[in-house]
């Protein structure tokens, strides 16, 4: 997927459709959630739940329909890095190349036994920029 460095597929289940044989719309987000939580972990490493800081912002934009069966692309990769969130942009792609839904989610860092958000590790910031920097480059 062009642009896209990290793509995860995402199959279409029974359980995910409407009354009229589509996707739902509120099943998106967790196509997306699971596509933002395999960038974390295969571009910061092994994460603990505690790590994996809340959504802030979600944004999604339906372009075509999805069904049953179809196995969807879901690429995500991260457009800025602020001081305490991240924000993931997002498409999802049909079998044929269709385009299904693209936006994108703000993610903060959090310290749940502080209950606030805290600044995105270093490290995380220099692991992404290597990720996005070789994506970059080969698109």
């Amino acid at each position: 997927m062009e642009g896209f460095g990290h793509v995860v597929e995402q199959r279409v289940e029974f359980r995910d459709l409407d009354g009229l044989g589509h996707v739902n719309n509120a099943v998106y987000l967790s196509y997306v959630e699971t596509a933002r939580l395999a960038y974390m972990q295969d571009v910061l490493g092994p994460l603990e739940l505690e790590e994996l800081g809340i959504v802030a912002e979600a944004r999604i934009i339906f372009r075509s329909p999805a069904f049953l069966g179809e196995n969807l692309e879901v690429g995500t990769r991260v457009l800025a890095v602020g001081d305490k969130s991240m924000r993931f942009d997002f498409e999802i792609h049909g079998a044929d190349g269709r385009l299904v839904a693209d936006g994108h989610t703000v993610h903060v860092t959090y310290d749940y036994a502080m209950r606030t958000p805290i600044a995105v590790p270093e490290d995380w910031r220099s692991r992404i920029d290597a990720h996005e920097t070789r994506s970059l480059a080969r698109t």
